[in-house]
């Protein structure tokens, strides 16, 4: 199993970026976990788009699931699609009650029904096991500002266990559920945890704990924005979770 950053930038992309994307790949499924600001341009400049077998959604926040909308124009109206070649209709997954959320998305920004028209949109519930091609996919719903969900996914025939933590407040659940993980995928948005409660985000430190302590094999921290001191919240991550630790790069291939 294969994974790239195709975007790991917060709720502003840094210079040429994207917000959050992850292209997950065997020899036979491609998988895309999140599609957030600017990560459909990144994907085409890996793969061919109508190769993408299905997209999963962790939650519904900009930085997440807006190049939803610029996919399924693609898939909608792109001159390549024809009667006799039609566009593939990919898997979208989403959390429940997301096909209506996506229709409410897709009207602020033209036709309400583009994104449920142009993929095969399903729900999942928490502790629900979805099958994708070669992949297993489990869920864990984790605190953040609204519902909100860590994917687990594994391949069939392969032992690595691929966890991305999404956006989350420090929380046991995560650990729980990440434990054991060959590559932990966790978000260090913040430089320090402020007073806000409730909170919705980690520090490079608390991703570092979190790590150690669901015994993961390697931790890539991910969501620093290049306004952060990046070396330094690698540096915080480490020293937390005992080892090296990986800042996510978009065009950096991971195999797990």
């Amino acid at each position: 199993m294969q994974i790239t950053i195709l975007g790991k930038s917060p709720s502003w992309q840094d210079s040429d970026g994207a917000c959050s994307g992850y292209l997950v790949e065997t020899a036979n499924t491609k998988l895309l976990v999140d599609c957030g600001s600017g990560v459909f341009g990144k994907l085409r400049e890996r793969i061919d788009y109508g190769e993408i077998d299905a997209v999963v959604i962790s939650h519904f926040h900009g930085d997440h699931c807006l190049d939803l909308m610029p996919f399924a124009y693609a898939l909608t109206y792109s001159p390549r699609w024809s009667s006799a070649n039609p566009a593939p209709r990919p898997r979208l997954i989403v959390p429940a009650g997301g096909g209506d959320l996506l229709c409410q998305i897709a009207s602020l920004l033209g036709p309400g029904e583009t994104i449920v028209n142009a993929f095969a949109v399903s729900e999942y519930e928490p502790q629900q096991v979805v099958g994708v091609g070669d992949f297993e996919l489990h869920f864990c719903l984790v605190p953040h500002y609204i519902p909100t969900f860590a994917i687990s996914v594994t391949a069939a025939g392969e032992k690595g266990r691929f966890t991305f933590g999404a956006d989350c407040a420090p929380n046991q659940q995560l650990i729980d559920f990440a434990m054991g993980s060959d590559l932990l995928l966790i978000e260090a948005t913040l430089r320090e945890p402020g007073g806000d409660e409730p909170r919705g985000h980690l520090t490079a430190t608390e991703a570092g704990q979190h790590g150690r302590a669901a015994k993961v094999g390697r931790l890539v921290v991910t969501h620093v924005s290049e306004d952060l001191d990046q070396a330094l919240s690698v540096a915080e991550a480490a020293e937390a979770f005992g080892g090296e630790v990986t800042l996510a790069s978009e065009g950096l291939v991971l195999d797990c």
